[in-house]
């Protein structure tokens, strides 16, 4: 039974404890199916970990410290690397996926999907195969089909990762609390990215941040 090589890219340490245990899980023949090999946290770990792993499938967060899953990608170009990557996030967000996916994603699904839909998305994307959650298929094609860059925001690009991905869960209605358990934060940092949204875009409310967010069709 051939073993998939595995590098977990996540700025969560519990996100990704919770998928290494998920993939251990899978035995033929007293082996894994699945190993992972690597892990890391950032956007320079992840290309040193990479570069020295030479994994076969790369799980990775598309929002992460210095930059984000496309970044990483960018930063392999060149290596002489075989390595698939497949986007796991929190995000929908039309941007995160179009934009990942232009940068070599074979696949992308969201933290929501279920373990044995993970292993099998794992498995494909390590065939050839381009995988993605059925909401986010449309916007795959659209990004294979376009060539053209995705545009850039000027508002948008002065938000952090982390902030974009807060003020995108804001304008869909979660609550602080809610935001603060999808993406294994507190409560405190969570008001803290909002303030932080609300003062560079210059709005003074989560309505008008909401407004802002659908006018450029974020949500």
């Amino acid at each position: 039974m051939t073993i998939i090589r595995i590098v977990l890219v996540d700025d969560h340490a519990l996100i990704r404890a919770g998928v290494r245990a998920e993939l251990a899980g899978v035995v033929a023949d007293g082996r894994p199916e699945l190993e992972v090999v690597g892990e890391a946290a950032s956007v320079e770990e992840a290309v040193a970990v990479i570069r020295a792993a030479r994994p076969d499938v790369v799980l990775l967060d598309v929002h992460l410290p210095g930059g984000g899953g496309r970044t990483v990608i960018d930063g392999l170009r060149g290596h002489g690397l075989d390595t698939k990557f497949l986007a796991l996030s929190v995000s929908d967000a039309v941007d995160d996926v179009i934009g990942v996916v232009r940068a070599g994603a074979r696949g992308y699904v969201t933290k929501t999907i279920a373990a044995e839909h993970l292993r099998d998305a794992i498995a494909r994307v390590h065939a050839g195969e381009a995988v993605f959650s059925p909401r986010l298929a449309g916007f795959a094609l659209d990004a294979f089909a376009n060539d053209e860059p995705v545009p850039i925001d000027p508002d948008l690009d002065r938000l952090t990762a982390r902030e974009s991905e807060v003020l995108r869960l804001i304008a869909r209605g979660y609550s602080y609390k809610e935001i603060a358990s999808r993406l294994c934060l507190s409560v405190k940092t969570i008001e803290t990215h909002v303030s932080a949204v609300l003062r560079k875009l210059q709005l003074s409310n989560r309505h008008q941040l909401t407004a802002w967010a659908n006018e450029r069709r974020l949500v």
